[in-house]
């Protein structure tokens, strides 16, 4: 078991893809740390890790500020004394028109994807490299082709994408593994939460979720990616499809994005 006994940080991990990282890793014989807003979510896995019997603490915190994720590091050093693996997966989406959005919007969303991911990982990355272990960003195919109406949600990923290539590059002959995974369409809850124009969580999701790819399969994918030291995961085929079409066929790219997503349920396109 190669987990057994490393010292697992995960962002983001009350719901969805964190969620499920939480419970395999811990599973597979990891102590988790993890971290949430949600107090009732967090009591939730704090139950579901402890009725597994795995070696956990959650932690109720906002990735976006950057003494927290000072705090979140000291208290795991103190309690464990090492860090073995960070999973940078906090995020928020949204969902409007540019033109149509107040900056908060964006600025929020930029604040937890990519400094949330930068805070966390530049207080972990000296315990990292005392270990040689494992950072992870989850990303999105979002951070290989942007979306309409997905600005801010394209841009934070497109970003988490540069930071964890030069850092990958930077750490390589320290020992360090650097992994960046991109979920295709996934269902969880991040459709939900997403902002619209004016800030607010829209509600319901534009998408069935039921015919996504499932928060589990992704946490597998995860765990082999670390175990294999991948160095980057594009998941589902369709998602695939469109890193390697955009790459050769943008423009026409450009025509097929904006018409399935201009399907959408509540499309903000006129």
């Amino acid at each position: 078991m190669i987990m057994q006994d490393k010292v697992i940080i995960i962002t983001g991990a009350t719901s969805g893809i964190g969620r499920a990282c939480a419970e395999k890793f811990g599973k597979e014989g990891a102590v988790v740390v993890f971290t949430g807003r949600s107090k009732e979510r967090l009591e939730e896995v704090n139950k579901s890790l402890s009725d597994m019997g795995v070696e956990h603490t959650g932690y109720i915190m906002d990735v976006s500020d950057e003494k927290e994720n000072i705090k979140l590091i000291e208290k795991t050093i103190k309690r464990y004394g090492r860090i073995d693996i960070l999973i940078n997966n906090a995020g928020i989406s949204m969902r409007a028109l540019f033109n149509e959005s107040d900056l908060d919007v964006f600025k929020k969303v930029m604040d937890i994807n990519f400094y949330g991911a930068v805070y966390a990982t530049k207080y972990a990355l000296p315990h990292i490299i005392k270990t040689k272990g494992t950072i992870v960003g989850v990303s999105s195919i979002n951070g290989h082709r942007g979306t309409p109406a997905r600005s801010a949600y394209s841009a934070s990923k497109y970003a988490m994408e540069g930071f964890f290539e030069a850092l990958r590059t930077e750490v390589m002959n320290l020992g360090v593994h650097i992994l960046v995974v991109s979920p295709g369409f996934t269902g969880t809850n991040i459709r939900n939460a997403a902002l619209n124009k004016d800030g607010l969580a829209q509600g319901e999701s534009p998408r069935d979720e039921d015919k996504m790819m499932s928060s589990e399969k992704v946490a597998e994918s995860i765990f082999k990616g670390i175990k294999r030291k991948k160095r980057d995961i594009v998941l589902t085929s369709q998602g695939r499809l469109v890193v390697f079409l955009n790459k050769w066929i943008p423009g026409w790219m450009d025509k097929k994005v904006y018409e399935h997503m201009a399907r959408e349920k509540d499309s903000p396109f006129k």
